[in-house]
């Protein structure tokens, strides 16, 4: 796998960075829509990529499979699609992926000069309005990296294709990553795909409760070619999709360079475990490395 990254960006790829602005935005309200970062013949190179990887081709495989991985295959029928670390298993789809751009963008949001890959997940919405698979409940994403040392990891969210309320479009919760959170046993082993609806809306209800605010929610209506950028502690859901066609897209989850691995245990005393765990190499003190380059890949380093 290729992971030579030059760090420089064109002076057209330099107009596209959010401004000095549009970063206070983020911070204020966590999250940010983007201007245009991939041409439509790089989308069309990787949906083309991600149908030959639905089809089953592969440059590597993972060499164990992880607890909780999330990996569709024809036999789950037509539910929405999740398939984990297609960055790595794909080298079509995970040198687009890796574009420095995106990982600039995200290192001025974050504040970082350095930004990995820390998962990419692909994901396929059918038509199908009733699929119960395609409401994606409240949740953000921190809860589900307990184990990383980072607050500010952020994920940057690539629809294939025009991004709407129709289609089921990725929506946020203004400013919720700013709130101080009720209690909560949530992580990686209770992950939201397996939750009741009910219990996730409630738990949001009730944190915004606790810090004296309303829920408001604020549908990312993303042109082809721009995508969304939300904080990882940004409450996100989606509807169902009532177009006539899948909502395609990557959920690709970027960790800045100072994250690293760290023990966090359950409420039963049991560690958390994130999938990277059994994959990437260790550490000279024999922790999980996210920095490992043939799972989290870096997409920029420098000064912006």
């Amino acid at each position: 796998m290729t992971t030579t990254i030059e760090f420089h960006l064109t002076d057209a790829e330099r107009a596209s960075l959010p401004t000095p602005e549009e970063v206070a935005h983020y911070r204020e309200h966590g999250w940010y829509l983007s201007r245009r970062l991939f041409s439509d013949e790089e989308l069309d190179a990787l949906q083309a990529a991600t149908e030959r990887y639905y089809d089953g081709e592969r440059d590597r495989e993972l060499p164990v499979r992880p607890p909780r991985l999330a990996a569709w295959d024809p036999s789950h029928g037509p539910v929405q699609r999740h398939n984990d670390y297609v960055h790595y298993e794909s080298d079509a789809i995970g040198a687009i992926l890796r574009k420095p751009l995106v990982g600039a963008v995200a290192a001025l949001l974050a504040g970082a000069e350095e930004i990995r890959i820390f998962q990419a997940t692909l994901i396929l919405k059918p038509p199908v309005p009733g699929e119960p698979s395609n409401q994606v409940p409240w949740h953000f994403d921190k809860h589900y990296w307990q184990t990383s040392t980072s607050e500010d990891m952020l994920t940057a969210f690539i629809p294939f294709h025009d991004c709407r309320e129709e289609n089921g479009t990725i929506t946020m919760v203004d400013g919720s990553h700013r709130w101080q959170e009720l209690p909560s046993g949530e992580d990686s082993t209770r992950h939201f795909a397996d939750r009741d609806n009910g219990e996730l809306d409630a738990i949001l209800a009730a944190n915004a409760a606790h810090n004296g605010t309303t829920v408001e929610k604020v549908p990312m209506r993303i042109p082809r070619g721009h995508m969304s950028f939300h904080h990882c502690r940004t409450y996100h859901g989606s509807g169902p999709n009532l177009a006539s066609y899948p909502r395609r897209a990557v959920s690709l989850h970027l960790q800045d360079g100072a994250n690293e691995y760290r023990r966090h245990d359950r409420e039963d005393g049991g560690p958390v475990v994130y999938n990277h765990d059994v994959l990437v190499r260790r550490t000279a003190d024999d922790r999980p490395d996210y920095a490992d380059p043939a799972y989290c890949p870096t997409t920029w380093r420098g000064a912006l």
